[in-house]
């Protein structure tokens, strides 16, 4: 983000990781403890385009993306270790969800296998991006095919629990379905706004 010319502002708790990375990457580097609101409103939250909680604890995690959606912050990004807390941030309705320890599994599985999930980074290219949407009452019991989705878009599936169901099979949508989409990079904000515009 420091390199495509973003204002970083990084808390870290830690004193001297704070320090090296004060000296080691040029952003704002606070040494404090990010849960606080008044240590987030010091990094200036108000004026952020996107708030990033990926410490090593996932209740703090979803704690600081509380936080910053009472701060009408967008764009929340919230990692989790553990599948739990996972299935607690999606029910509290935040978007963007990183699971390292799911994914570097799925590609160990996948390549014990002989599978190369990691050749998937090939395919997305240019503006192409694949996006995930949580399903909300407002969508419930339509069929998939009655979503509508901006040109050069595409349902490749839904994932119902561990079921993953295919687009092709039209299912009737069910509330907490996680749909699977892919789409252009200029779209991405205009499909979230309208699956939000449902979750208000």
């Amino acid at each position: 983000m420091i390199s495509l010319g973003y204002d970083v502002i990084l808390i870290e708790k830690d004193q001297k990781l704070a320090e090296e990375l004060s000296l080691s990457l040029d952003c704002t580097v606070i040494n404090a403890e990010g849960t606080q609101p008044d240590i987030l409103e010091k990094a200036e939250i108000l004026k952020a385009d996107a708030v990033i909680a990926c410490t090593n604890h996932d209740q703090d995690n979803i704690l600081i993306g509380l936080v910053a959606r009472e701060n009408n912050i967008d764009r929340v990004i919230i990692k989790t270790d553990d599948e739990q807390f996972l299935e607690v941030a999606k029910k509290l309705g935040f978007k963007y969800l990183i699971d390292p320890p799911h994914i570097a599994s799925m590609i160990i599985a996948d390549t014990l296998r002989g599978v190369d999930t990691m050749e998937l980074s090939s395919l997305v290219r240019s503006d192409v991006r694949f996006m995930n949407i949580m399903v909300n009452e407002e969508f419930t019991g339509k069929k998939l095919s009655g979503i509508s989705l901006p040109d050069r878009s595409a349902v490749i599936g839904v994932y119902r629990k561990k079921e993953f169901i295919l687009a092709r099979d039209n299912p009737h949508l069910q509330t907490d379905d996680e749909i699977i989409l892919v789409t252009r990079a200029e779209h991405i904000n205009s499909i979230y706004d309208q699956f939000s515009r449902h979750n208000d």
